[in-house]
This record gives structure tokens, C-alpha cells and sequence, in this order.
């Protein structure tokens, strides 16, 4: 295990039953990921594919022991459905869930502020430890373990990341998509410090995009960190006021432009990569560096 997941987690699939939660189960399974229950309410006493399905988040964890939860409900329940699980008190949560409205995220904020549960998402692909867990939507093949730590707001660059950094025969220990919306559970500097700590991880990408403040204030850690870091950012073409793709990828003023997030990471010694492919090239000479 390196960061959040690993072979031992036990997951329960909230949406189990719908056409993405089916889908993306057998999925999980079939990478190797414990995943030991399903939660829709009035299902319960049938099953997906073998994997028992419960009424509720608290009998699953009581009937099978389950600590992480990813959730698959559609956008006017899943709030609900995370507030459900953080009240089972689970260990991990992962939203892949778009177009949850803002203000029902901000009930489920205040309630993790005082959690002890790790929250990713919501709108993300969840994330991966390599050859271990799989807890969301990423493509399981393209992943082989290894020493790079991934975080990012791109769920599709996030793929192209770690695809590169597979075929150059860098492997990595566990990636995180953090989700696009503005409102979101772990921001970058959080996971950051999850990686300073785990001894499976020499180096880190962080792959950024306009909008917001995490990357500024992420940079503001590393300096302190004993391991390196790489960056990319997204969107730098995007105009000014124009909400690209995610909910969070807005430029509002001088807050979230590509120059502030890029001046932030050159402040923090920060090497920025041009294009998603020359990410792995970075990741691979800090690497090298450190020998």
C-alpha cells in the first residue's frame, strides 16, 4: 500500500445497481480491489455479480467490514449518499459523480471539516494504487507500480500521465484524481503531505489546471518537502471569464490564472512541463537526481 488504498481496502460501491456503478464494479474487481458490498436503497438482499447489495452505507460496513466507499449515485442524491457514508465513519470516500450542485457540496464540506474520513472527488476518476486497488474509473491496464506519486484535476490527462511515465518504465504508487468542481474534499497540498510521509514514493506530478487557488497554496508546501516535485498546468489558452470543461476551471481576475500558478511553481523550484508528454521526461530526470 502506498497512499489511501491499498490490497487491503475493503470497498462498498454506493449506485451499485445503476448502469455506471454495475459497469465500473466488475471493473474494480476484476483489477484485483476488494470490493466486498453494494449499497441502493430498497435493493437490499440482492446482489451484483456476486457482491451483496444492503440498504444502507451502516449495514454494509457492519455486515462486511467495508472502509472505503465509492459513490455512483446520480447528481440530486449523491451528496446524500457521501453524508451517509461519512456518517459511517469509513476511512476513504470517492465521488466520481459530475454536476452535484455547489451548494448540497457545501453541506457535505462541513461535515468533512470535522471528519476524520478522506473525501476525493466530487467529478474525478478516483484513484489508483498501483497493482493493488483501484477505486473509480481509470483505465486499471495502463498503471504498473512504482515510485511517482500522481495528483490532478484532469481526469483525461491524468490517464495520459501516467500512460507516458508507463512506457519510459516509470512506474507509480498510487494516483489521485482530486475531481474539477469547486467545492472538492482533498485539495492538492493534503494529498502533498500523503506523499512526503509515504516511504513507496521518491517523487511526485502534480497536474494542475486554471482556476481556483490549490496549486498557489500547494506551492507554498513544497519547498519544505524532501522530495521533488513536477508540475503541469492546463488550460493556458483559455480566455479570461470562460469556464472550461470543469466547474473550477474558471479565471475570475488575477485568482487561478495560468501565470499566477505558473509563477507560484517556479517559486517553489517547481519544473514545469510544456505538454502532458514531456511530464514523464521531468519526473524521470528528478528521479535521476536524487542519485
Amino acid at each position: 500500500m502506498s497512499i489511501l488504498i491499498g490490497k487491503d481496502t475493503r470497498v462498498l460501491v454506493q449506485g451499485i445497481t445503476g448502469r455506471e456503478g454495475r459497469f465500473h464494479t466488475a471493473q474494480m474487481a476484476a483489477y484485483g480491489t476488494q470490493v466486498v458490498a453494494g449499497v441502493t436503497p430498497g435493493k437490499g438482499g440482492s446482489d451484483v455479480d456476486g457482491i451483496p447489495v444492503f440498504n444502507s452505507v451502516q449495514q454494509a460496513v457492519s455486515e462486511t467490514g467495508a472502509n472505503a466507499s465509492v459513490i455512483f449515485v446520480p447528481p440530486p442524491f449523491a451528496a446524500d449518499a457521501a453524508l451517509e457514508a461519512l456518517d459511517a465513519g469509513l476511512d476513504v470516500i470517492t465521488i466520481i459523480t459530475e454536476g452535484i450542485p455547489v451548494k448540497d457540496m457545501l453541506k457535505v464540506h462541513r461535515v468533512i471539516e470535522n471528519s476524520n474520513t478522506v473525501v476525493i472527488g466530487p467529478n474525478c476518476p478516483g484513484m489508483v494504487t498501483a497493482g493493488e486497488c483501484k477505486m473509480g474509473i481509470m483505465p486499471g491496464h495502463i498503471f504498473t507500480p512504482g515510485p511517482v506519486g500522481i495528483i490532478s484535476r484532469s481526469g483525461t490527462l491524468t490517464y495520459e500521465v501516467v500512460d507516458a511515465l508507463t512506457s519510459i518504465g516509470l512506474g507509480q504508487s498510487t494516483c489521485v484524481g482530486i475531481g474539477g468542481d469547486p467545492i472538492i474534499g482533498t485539495p492538492f497540498i493534503e494529498l502533498l503531505k500523503l506523499f512526503e510521509a509515504d516511504p513507496l514514493t521518491k517523487a511526485v506530478v502534480m497536474v494542475g489546471e486554471i482556476g481556483g487557488s490549490d496549486e498557489e497554496i500547494a506551492c507554498e508546501y513544497i519547498p519544505s518537502m524532501t522530495k521533488p516535485v513536477v508540475g503541469f498546468i492546463s488550460g493556458l489558452t483559455a480566455p479570461e471569464g470562460k469556464r472550461m470543461g470543469h466547474a473550477g476551471a474558471i479565471i475570475s481576475g488575477s485568482k487561478g490564472t495560468p501565470q499566477s500558478k505558473l509563477d507560484a511553481m517556479k517559486k517553489a523550484g517547481v519544473p514545469v512541463a510544456q505538454s502532458p508528454a514531456a511530464i514523464a521526461e521531468l519526473a524521470q530526470k528528478a528521479l535521476a537526481d536524487l542519485k
